[in-house]
Parts: C-alpha cells; sequence; structure tokens
C-alpha cells in the first residue's frame, strides 16, 4: 500500500469513528427529552381525561339538582292547590251552615204538618216509584194546610268527597222539587232547600244499611197557622230500593 492510500485510509476511519461518536452523543443527549415530552403528552392526555371527566359528573349534578327543584316546586305546587281546595271546600260548608242556620231560625215559627222520607240508590239522584208514593201520600195534604212550606234536607253516604256530596245531596234535592211542583204545582218560594251533603247522617255509615238509609230526602210539611192545634200526622215514610254498590 502507498502512502498515499494509507492516508485515505486512516483519514476514512478517524472520520468514521468520529460520526459513530457524534451519534451516540446525539442519542445520548436526545432520548432523555424524547422520553419527556412523551411524558407531558401522556400527562396531559390524563388531564384532558380527567377534565372531561370531571365536567361530565358536574353536568350530571347540575342535571340532578335541577331535576330535583323542578320536583319540589311541582309538589308545592300541588300541594298549594289542595289547600286552596280544601280552604274552597270549608268555605262552601261554612256557607251552608250559614244557610241552614237562618232557615231553621224561620222554621220555628212552624210546626209539622206531615213528614216523609225518600231514599235514593248509590250515586243517583232520580226518584224511585216507591219515593214517588211516599211524595204523593204527603202532597195529599197540601191542599189543606194553610200558610205551609215545604222543607227538604238532601243527604248521602260518605262515600266521596265532601264537595261531590253537597252536589249530590243537592240534586237529590231538586228531583222532589220538580216531581212537587210539576205534579202538584207547589211553587219555589213555598219551598226550603238544603243541600247538607254527608254532613247529617242518620244512621252509621259504617254499615251497608246504614249508608243506605242516609241516601235520602227528608221532606216536611209545615204550617206557622197557630189557629189550628191539631197534631201534626206524619205522612208514610217512603222506603226506595237504594242500590247495593
Amino acid at each position: 500500500m502507498t502512502r498515499t492510500s494509507l492516508a485515505v485510509f486512516l483519514a476514512v476511519s478517524m472520520a468514521a469513528t468520529v460520526g459513530c461518536s457524534s451519534k451516540n452523543y446525539v442519542k445520548q443527549q436526545t432520548t432523555p427529552l424524547i422520553n419527556k415530552t412523551n411524558e407531558l403528552d401522556d400527562l396531559t392526555a390524563k388531564n384532558t381525561r380527567d377534565i372531561k371527566d370531571v365536567d361530565a359528573r358536574a353536568q350530571a349534578g347540575i342535571q340532578a339538582v335541577n331535576a330535583k327543584t323542578a320536583d319540589v316546586e311541582q309538589k308545592a305546587q300541588a300541594a298549594g292547590q289542595s289547600a286552596a281546595s280544601a280552604q274552597q271546600t270549608a268555605d262552601a260548608a261554612n256557607n251552608r251552615v250559614g244557610v241552614l242556620t237562618n232557615t231553621v231560625a224561620n222554621l220555628d215559627n212552624y210546626r209539622p204538618v206531615a213528614e216523609t222520607s225518600v231514599k235514593f240508590g248509590f250515586n243517583r239522584d232520580n226518584l224511585t216509584p216507591k219515593a214517588k208514593e211516599a211524595l204523593d201520600q204527603l202532597a195529599g195534604t197540601i191542599s189543606s194546610t194553610k200558610g205551609y212550606i215545604i222543607a227538604l234536607e238532601g243527604s248521602t253516604d260518605s262515600v266521596g268527597s265532601a264537595e261531590y256530596n253537597y252536589d249530590l245531596s243537592q240534586r237529590r234535592a231538586n228531583a222532589v222539587i220538580q216531581y212537587l211542583a210539576t205534579k202538584y204545582n207547589v211553587p219555589a218560594h213555598k219551598i226550603y232547600v238544603i243541600g247538607l251533603g254527608k254532613d247529617k247522617p242518620v244512621e252509621s255509615n259504617k254499615t251497608r244499611e246504614g249508608r243506605a238509609d242516609n241516601r235520602r230526602v227528608d221532606v216536611r210539611l209545615m204550617t206557622n197557622t197557630v189557629g189550628d192545634t191539631t197534631p201534626a200526622t206524619p205522612a208514610a215514610t217512603g222506603q226506595a230500593n237504594p242500590s247495593s254498590m
């Protein structure tokens, strides 16, 4: 080998050695940076996932709170409506008590001439043939009674709300009024009507028979004529055949 060739060989060998050393150095210097970068990427990804999880839980919590708030508001509104309804029912009851008081005061000036009771089926307000027969018997004494009035008290059993039973008792009394007005020409100003609902039972509502007795309208023919001292003779009590439901 010539000197020139040897020199070239040595130069190439030195260059290769220097190149390998440089690559190793660069690798040693960059590897920690790459690892650190990867760690930061992993940490960033974890933080992102944690943030999303926290946000999701926060949204779920907000929705739950909103749902509970809406539920509470609905219950409060329902309670308010129930209270208002209860107050209306109480007011209606007080009004009926006032009417009853005034009517009783007026009736103190009258004495009974004849009376009967007509019964109704469960949740019914129509007159049965038996009830009409009882009313016919009472009405037979109207023409011979001076200064008369007719007092009606409609009643129900305890089934159902107070307000519904007030209305039902009034409808039952109205059925009696219509019958007497249509068949016997009894004028409206001669009739006192009180719808008592379930407020004045004549029997216990704990039994089937008691409830049947409470579904009734009591009818009294009364007079304010004091000269006639003839004792009052009650008419036969009308016994309807109430349905048992």
